[in-house]
C-alpha cells in the first residue's frame, strides 16, 4: 500500500488520464484498476478497491514513483556491491515493481515472487508483462506457505509486502513468521518490511520488538510525520544478522523527493516503547488505513 502521498499522485493521475482507457477488472482481493500515468508513456498505477499498490513504468523499471518503493530500493541497491546478481524472496507481488527494478539494476538476479491473487497474478501478466529474460518466478500461494517453500539460506533479500484489503494479515506479523524468514536467508542476507500504521502506532512499535527479537541489527526508514504519530503513512523496517548500511541508507533517504528519517540503535530501540514481541498467538492484522488516506 503506498502512503498518502502515493495515493494523491495516483488520483491526479487517474484524473488526467480519463480520455485514455483504464483497465478494470474483477481479482480474487477486490476490483484491480490499471490506470495509465499521463506523464511517463507506458507507465500505470495498480489500484485494488481504490487502494494504490503499485506504480510500473515498462520502459524504465528502475523508476519507482512510490516513496515507499524508492526505500525499499535503497534497500535493494545496498543488499550487495552494485550490479551484483543476488536471490530475492518478494512476498507480495502487486504489478511487481520491485522484481522489474532489481532486474533491471542487478541482471542476472534470480528472484521468486509469491502472490497469493492468482487473479491478480494473471492480470499483470497480461496487460504489463514482465521481460521474458527477467529470472523471475512467480507463484500464486499465501506469503507464509510460499516462504517455507524456499530452500534454507536461499535468499539475499527478503521483501514483505503483502496486504489484503489494506492490512497487512495477522500470519505476517509474528516471531514464527520471522524465524521462517531467517530460515530462509543467508547468514547475512536482508529482511525489509514495508509495514502501514498511524497513531499511536502500537503497530509500528510492535513490529520493531518482534524484529528486534529474532535479528541483532535494525533499522527503520520513515517520514518523520509518521514517526511522531502525526499521520496514517508508511515505514520501511530492515533487519539482518549483520551490520546494516544505516549511514548510506540515511543519505538516500533524506535525498529523495520525499525526504525520510532512518531510526537504528537505542533511539529505535526506545521508540518501541517497551513493545512486547509479536507471536503467532497474540498476532492481529495491521490496522485499517482511515478512510481520508484515499481522498
Amino acid at each position: 500500500m503506498g502512503g498518502s502521498r502515493s495515493t494523491r499522485k495516483a488520483q491526479h493521475a487517474r484524473r488526467r488520464s480519463a480520455a485514455v482507457e483504464a483497465v478494470v477488472e474483477a481479482v480474487d482481493g477486490g476490483l484491480a484498476q490499471l490506470v495509465p500515468d499521463p506523464d511517463r508513456g507506458r507507465a500505470w498505477t495498480l489500484l485494488i478497491d481504490g487502494a494504490p499498490q503499485s506504480h510500473v513504468d515498462l520502459d524504465d523499471p528502475a523508476h519507482l514513483s512510490f516513496e515507499y518503493q524508492r526505500r525499499l530500493g535503497h534497500v535493494i541497491d545496498l543488499v550487495a556491491p552494485p550490479g551484483k546478481p543476488v536471490h530475492v524472496v518478494h512476498l507480495g507481488g502487486g504489478a511487481f515493481t520491485l522484481a522489474r527494478y532489481t532486474a533491471a539494476t542487478r541482471p542476472r538476479s534470480t528472484q521468486q515472487v509469491v502472490e497469493r491473487d492468482a487473479s491478480l497474478v494473471q492480470l499483470v501478466r497480461r496487460e504489463l508483462p514482465l521481460d521474458p529474460n527477467a529470472r523471475i518466478r512467480v507463484r500464486s500461494a499465501d506469503a507464509r506457505e510460499g516462504l517455507a517453500k524456499v530452500p534454507d539460506g536461499w535468499a539475499d533479500l527478503v521483501i514483505a509486502d503483502v496486504f489484503s484489503g489494506a492490512r497487512t494479515p495477522a500470519h505476517l506479523t509474528s516471531t514464527e513468521f520471522l524465524d521462517e524468514v531467517r530460515r530462509a536467508l543467508k547468514p547475512n542476507g536482508v529482511y525489509a518490511a514495508n509495514l502501514a500504521d498511524g497513531p499511536p502506532l502500537a503497530h509500528l512499535r510492535g513490529q520493531i520488538a518482534t524484529a528486534a527479537a529474532r535479528f541483532a541489527a535494525l533499522a527503520l526508514i520513515a517520514d518523520p510525520a509518521v514517526l511522531r504519530g502525526k499521520r496514517f503513512g508508511n515505514a520501511v523496517l530492515v533487519a539482518s544478522d549483520a551490520p546494516l548500511p544505516v549511514a548510506e541508507l540515511t543519505r538516500r533517504a533524506a535525498s529523495d523527493p520525499h525526504p525520510a528519517r532512518v531510526e537504528h540503535g537505542k533511539p529505535l530501540t526506545d521508540f518501541t516503547g517497551g513493545a512486547a514481541p509479536v507471536t503467532d498467538a497474540a498476532a492481529v492484522a495491521s490496522p485499517a488505513p482511515p478512510p481520508s488516506v484515499f481522498r
